[in-house]
């Protein structure tokens, strides 16, 4: 069994690496180590996040995906958080949180399986609960952010955020090359939302 801990964080000026000290603090509290790290600056509204199909392309059955809360993993809709179970589940692995106290015993002494699989049971509704609301904040957020900005606009106020000329300019200097989102995020931290609006530029 691999322990592979995923961090995430959604914009390029936040520290993805926040929670890596807890992780390895609460592995060590179960008496044992992670085996990976896999860290990304992505929206988790995103289903196919490099780290995340990285960490999922190098697992195997009994493996275990450790993340700090479930709204690290997904802030997905539903139809796309029922795929990236079916993803997870056909590999095998395991979800633990540290804040699903019950899907701790992953990395716990068996139990009868009986109790096992009421465990399992429970888990898996808490986890789907955690992932709905997740998904709900992000929706409430984003509404009252429009929200805002519609008022703002109404009282003569929004001016939008100023346009990085001297980035955007180096961007599709970059695309026009071929390099990939991931080689001009690292290269320039831009979200993959702002390099794709670039590119569909006339």
């Amino acid at each position: 069994m691999f322990i592979r801990a995923y961090l995430r964080a959604s914009t390029s000026n936040q520290d993805s690496n926040r929670a890596k000290d807890s992780l390895i603090s609460f592995a060590e509290s179960k008496e044992h180590r992670i085996a990976s790290f896999y860290s990304e600056n992505e929206s988790g509204r995103l289903l196919k996040r490099p780290k995340l199909m990285q960490l999922l392309d190098d697992s195997t059955k009994g493996d275990i995906l450790l993340v700090e809360s479930i709204d690290r993993l997904t802030r997905l809709t539903s139809e796309q958080w029922e795929t990236l179970k079916l993803i997870i589940s056909q590999k095998g692995l395991k979800i633990v949180a540290l804040d699903v106290p019950t899907s701790h015993t992953a990395l716990e002494t068996k139990t009868d399986s009986t109790s096992e699989n009421i465990l399992r049971a429970v888990n898996n509704m808490l986890i789907d609960i955690l992932a709905t609301i997740a998904c709900k904040d992000y929706e409430q957020r984003r509404e009252r952010a429009a929200q805002g900005i519609l008022k703002a606009k109404e009282n003569g106020m929004y001016k939008g955020r100023p346009e990085n000329k001297e980035r955007n300019a180096g961007i599709l200097k970059m695309l026009k090359h071929g390099s990939t989102y991931t080689e001009i995020q690292k290269a320039t931290g831009a979200s993959r939302a702002t390099i794709a609006k670039l590119r569909e530029k006339p």
